[in-house]
């Protein structure tokens, strides 16, 4: 036979192999691969990946400006999975070498229990796949149900000081600030991670801050008129949990509607 037929005729085995060699191009990518229990077949990572520790000694082959394809050549994947909307371009002359690549980037909180398991199809852990999508879909729902009737707050989400920044109703952390029945004051911006100005936030007047550490929230004390600091309500949020789809999300919303518990709390005080 003709080794032309032979590989048009194997190739839709292949397509369909489990990979046994993966670069993984994004932290929540590594992280899922990891839950479902994929870690051993990860060969290489980029430089944010950092969960969980076995991450560590993998070795690093791109970061959020560029990939280092020679070095993922030399770990000659059989699998790369990237982030489509930011890495599309950087991995075409991948896919042009033949190997193959597949984009994770779910849009809804919903979303993740479908990805986990095409994970597990892809990498051949199906069963542990879908206890995890089960696990992640029962716990996102328990909190839906807990928080579907739950008083409104009004929400800064800062994602960024310099420039200042917060993020839409349409984003992952927006989506977790919804489902904790808080409103925030940009969930209605055009643009997922609008850019905006202080006197933005002041004439909004929110209850409660939200951002990566205290430091970054240190300027708003310089209003204590502004709702927010008077109740002393400039809450520190995890990243790595609601800035990253993974199977620890549910628990970085749990920890976030807490948050907003507490503003409510302290509302009933001062009512």
């Amino acid at each position: 036979m003709p080794k032309l037929l032979l590989c048009l005729l194997l190739l839709p085995a292949l397509a369909r192999a489990e990979a046994s060699r993966i670069v993984s191009l994004a932290p929540h990518i590594t992280e899922i691969l990891f839950a479902i229990g994929a870690g051993e077949q990860v060969v290489g990572v980029d430089e944010a990946s950092d969960y969980p520790d076995a991450v560590a000694e993998l070795p690093k082959i791109a970061n959020y400006r560029s990939l280092n394809l020679e070095r993922i050549l030399a770990l000659e994947p059989d699998l790369v999975v990237a982030w489509q909307s930011a890495q599309s371009l950087q991995v075409a002359p991948l896919e042009r070498l033949g190997i193959r690549v597949e984009y994770s980037e779910p849009g809804r909180l919903e979303d993740l229990g479908d990805e986990l398991e095409r994970f597990g199809r892809l990498t051949g852990h199906q069963q542990q796949a879908r206890q995890v999508a089960e696990h992640y879909s029962r716990t996102l729902t328990a909190l839906r149900n807990d928080y579907r009737n739950a008083a409104p707050v009004r929400v800064f989400y800062q994602l960024n000081e310099v420039p200042l920044m917060s993020a839409s109703r349409h984003t992952w952390m927006g989506q977790a600030v919804t489902l904790c029945g808080g409103v925030s004051i940009t969930a209605d911006s055009p643009t997922p991670y609008p850019q905006i100005d202080a006197e933005f936030v002041l004439a909004q007047n929110p209850e409660v801050i939200l951002a990566e550490n205290p430091q970054a929230m240190a300027r708003w004390r310089a209003w204590p008129a502004l709702t927010a600091v008077s109740r002393n309500q400039l809450f520190t949020i995890d990243v790595d949990t609601l800035h990253r789809f993974t199977p620890r999300t549910p628990g970085g919303i749990a920890a976030l509607c807490r948050q907003l518990d507490l503003a409510r709390e302290h509302r009933l005080k001062v009512n």
